[in-house]
């Protein structure tokens, strides 16, 4: 097993990083998205095998903003370091990281005042002043307690997608990249929007005791993925034939690696060896694919 796996085993090239470079802006568009009009997540034809789809919504709070999510920086994906010797390595020198992180849609939280939610001696507290309740059917405040460990907030968004489709909501990738463990962590959920007309609430995993969350004007608070209603996979190993063919090509990426990274290899300030195969191999799956 060890000679099989040689090949991707390097000195100071921790398996997460190895292949993490900055990728090129591939995106197709700014896809501004501040109108109750039609979420485009792409050109509405084929790419590489699929077809993009156009997510309508509505909304009652237009501070949610929901758009295609994207990398802030400096914000949280890190300071724009450049990809050279000594540079502090960052989520967003990562192309895997890059494009998992834009994959949704990221909503953010809609109000002007902080919010900050709290657990002490096994009691959720809500610190913040919302103000007076509006004239309307809204539940107010607008979070709540929500069993023992969870809260929710009323977010009120509706995303049609269409047949065969749903929603997944999901926390926002800028908790994956902070430090402080105050970013909200929104759960999982599954929601078959081609027929549920409104996300009436999302759910939030409460902090530990003495943790905080905090919801901050202009930030985002979650992301949306837009998915098959089914996980319609079955998992098979692989035969002989088909493993030794992935054995192989993955022995000639390591092969010509020192070709294929010559003039995009550096080493961060934390001794941390970074170099461009993946990306160069990612552009050129890309250009296949618009041919």
């Amino acid at each position: 097993m060890a000679s099989r796996n040689k090949g991707f085993k390097q000195r100071q090239r921790p398996d997460s990083w190895r292949f993490c470079v900055v990728l090129p802006d591939w995106a197709q568009g700014d896809m501004e998205l501040f109108a109750p009009a039609p979420i485009s997540l792409g050109s509405g034809v084929a790419t590489g095998g699929s077809q993009m789809q156009e997510v309508k919504y509505r909304l009652v709070n237009p501070g949610l903003r929901p758009r295609k999510t994207k990398l802030e920086m400096p914000g949280w994906a890190g300071q724009p370091a450049p990809r050279t010797d000594g540079s502090h390595e960052f989520a967003w020198h990562c192309a895997p990281f890059t494009e998992g992180a834009q994959y949704g849609i990221e909503v953010f939280y809609p109000y002007e005042n902080e919010l900050r939610v709290s657990q002490k001696n096994g009691v959720l507290h809500f610190d913040g002043d919302f103000g007076e309740a509006p004239d309307d059917d809204l539940e107010w405040p607008p979070f709540r307690k929500f069993g023992s460990d969870y809260y929710t907030h009323q977010l009120l968004l509706d995303l049609k997608v269409g047949e065969d489709w749903a929603v997944r909501t999901e926390p926002h990738p800028r908790f994956y990249t902070d430090t402080t463990g105050t970013v909200p962590i929104a759960v999982p959920a599954l929601l078959r929007t081609e027929w549920w007309p409104m996300i009436s609430f999302i759910v939030f995993k409460s902090p530990r005791e003495g943790e905080v969350h905090i919801f901050r004007p202009g930030e985002p608070m979650l992301q949306i993925l837009v998915l098959p209603v089914t996980c319609d996979i079955n998992l098979v190993p692989m035969d002989e034939e088909e493993a030794a063919e992935r054995e192989m090509r993955g022995r000639r990426i390591h092969a010509t690696r020192p070709t294929l990274a010559a003039d995009s290899t550096w080493t961060s300030d934390t001794d941390t060896v970074f170099d461009g195969t993946y990306r160069y191999l990612l552009r050129a799956a890309k250009g296949r694919a618009r041919e």
